[in-house]
């Protein structure tokens, strides 16, 4: 038996999973979960394959070409809170499901836009609907999912996002290759209506009230227009979007990052000013006062600060550092992620039975360890040791999202919406903050005649740059394992059925 039959032995994870399936409702629930988060996510990561063919079709440049990416995560990233506070009021399912409408609208129209300006808008209106989706998933699964269900349960939409990955990853590189950068949207648009369709059950449970009570509860439009401006600023702050060389050191940089972070400390300062002296808070930060939620919610950010840093400087180092094509990134990418198709049972089921506090620590270890072994070894090992050294991220990374989800939710019953919305923003800052801060160090470690020297030598200065960013992010997860080690886990009971809506004791 191999060592992966075994480990599904011993633990009956099929057995286990089948028991989540015990009621209809349950698995309706999971298959509008699996195909949402399928959808969501091979719309949004994959489609960045998109921009050099979009460029070439409108006869525009690159940089304008990516505002058709941008604009999607940036509205995503920006509008993912008031999303969940929308699901408090309205229901999350209801939410939820028009989320999913919303989506497939936008790739339809992405896919007749008769220029670049069309799908800009087009792609922000998908990351409004992609918001509506991702920040009500978390509080639609705890409601269903008892407290010692929920690694479980969250390992169903983990897994299929990443299926969304692979499958985007690999299905548009051959419509971009062979046929039409519109096919990708039409793709997309089929993986909407089969969301719909496994959705529309759970639509049916929120007329019936059998996916939780919508809560009288008046939204502060005014603040909740203040973050999403405070976040649009951040994400763009982080973003190359001047003139002149990708670097922070430029004066095109300067003139364009300086500023930009400026304005977005100056907003969030104000937003902060005006929400502790509101007496309707859109944000109420009297929730971070429970102290292991706030611990969970740092943990998670530098856990997603990891895995953005490695999309983003594994291309650098393959490509400049070593003078790689990018279809051997892509080679690389899928390797690593691979991992996700099947580690998350795992997790989950560990984390629902055993409830250990070491899984969240020996995660982010794993994954500080695979980006410092990427960092110190990715220019001397041949290209294929690379995914070699990748694998104990790529092991920490399938086990930790899982039970981490189930954590968050965990440790802050009493407001779901709240925790599904800090849950998905910190993951949000964290791509955010990872993307920023490695392209900053890079951009620091490089000279500024970087463009009028050889390759070969200008491969040397790449390494030195990645080398450096790696075990900056080292450091940083490093921190967040360090947190990790003393957060408390909830104590749930273990029971015999499902318990929907039920709740953990806290863990304050």
């Amino acid at each position: 038996m191999s060592v992966l039959g075994l480990i599904f032995d011993r633990l009956n994870i099929v057995g286990a999973f089948k028991q989540l399936g015990s009621t209809q409702q349950r698995k309706d629930t999971l298959f509008a979960l699996a195909f949402g988060q399928l959808l969501v996510q091979s719309t949004f990561i994959p489609i960045t394959l998109t921009i050099p063919s979009i460029a070439t079709y409108f006869s525009v440049d690159i940089d304008d070409a990516s505002w058709s990416v941008i604009a999607r995560l940036l509205v995503l990233g920006s509008t993912v809170f008031i999303s969940a506070r929308l699901g408090d009021k309205y229901g999350y399912a209801l939410v939820f499901f028009v989320g999913l409408i919303v989506m497939s609208i936008a790739n339809l129209l992405a896919a007749t836009s008769g220029n670049l300006t069309q799908l800009i808008i087009w792609s922000g209106l998908g990351g409004v609907g992609g918001a509506l989706v991702s920040a009500n998933s978390n509080a639609i699964l705890s409601v269903v999912f008892s407290a010692n269900e929920r690694g479980r349960a969250f390992a169903v939409p983990v897994t299929a996002s990443r299926i969304g990955t692979l499958l985007g990853v690999g299905l548009y590189g051959l419509f971009l290759s062979f046929v039409s950068w519109r096919l990708v949207f039409v793709s997309t648009l089929l993986m909407g209506l089969l969301a719909i369709y496994y959705s529309y059950p759970i639509l049916k449970y929120h007329f019936q009230g059998l996916l939780g009570e919508r809560k009288s509860i008046k939204i502060n439009y005014l603040s909740a227009a203040l973050l999403v401006a405070t976040l649009s600023v951040f994400i763009l702050s982080g973003s190359h979007l001047h003139d002149g060389s990708e670097s922070f050191t430029s004066p095109e940089a300067l003139g364009y990052h300086v500023p930009m972070h400026a304005l977005a400390l100056a907003l969030g300062l104000l937003f902060f000013v005006t929400q502790i002296r509101s007496s309707n808070p859109f944000l109420d930060f009297q929730y971070f006062r429970r102290k292991y939620f706030s611990m969970a919610l740092f943990s998670n950010t530098t856990f997603h600060l990891s895995m953005l840093t490695i999309f983003t400087l594994v291309p650098i180092v393959v490509e400049d550092g070593l003078g790689y094509t990018p279809l051997v990134v892509s080679c690389i990418l899928l390797v690593h992620q691979s991992f996700g198709l099947w580690l998350p049972a795992i997790a989950g089921m560990i984390y629902d039975r055993y409830n250990p506090r070491w899984l969240g620590p020996v995660s982010l270890m794993l994954v500080a360890i695979g980006v410092g072994l990427l960092g110190i070894f990715a220019a001397v090992v041949p290209v294929w040791g690379i995914p070699i050294l990748l694998i104990p991220a790529s092991i920490g990374t399938g086990l930790f999202i899982s039970p981490y989800n189930a954590l968050v939710m965990n440790t802050l019953p009493e407001n779901r919406g709240f925790a599904s919305g800090m849950l998905e923003t910190t993951r949000q800052m964290g791509h955010t903050i990872g993307t920023t801060m490695a392209a900053m160090i890079l951009g620091l470690s490089l000279p500024a005649t970087i463009g009028l020297i050889s390759d070969i030598d200008a491969q040397i200065y790449y390494q030195q740059g990645f080398r450096l960013a790696a075990l900056t992010v080292v450091w940083i997860v490093s921190a967040g394992c360090v947190v990790a080690l003393f957060q408390k886990v909830p104590v749930v009971v273990s029971t015999s059925g499902p318990q929907e809506g039920s709740a953990p004791a806290s863990a304050d």
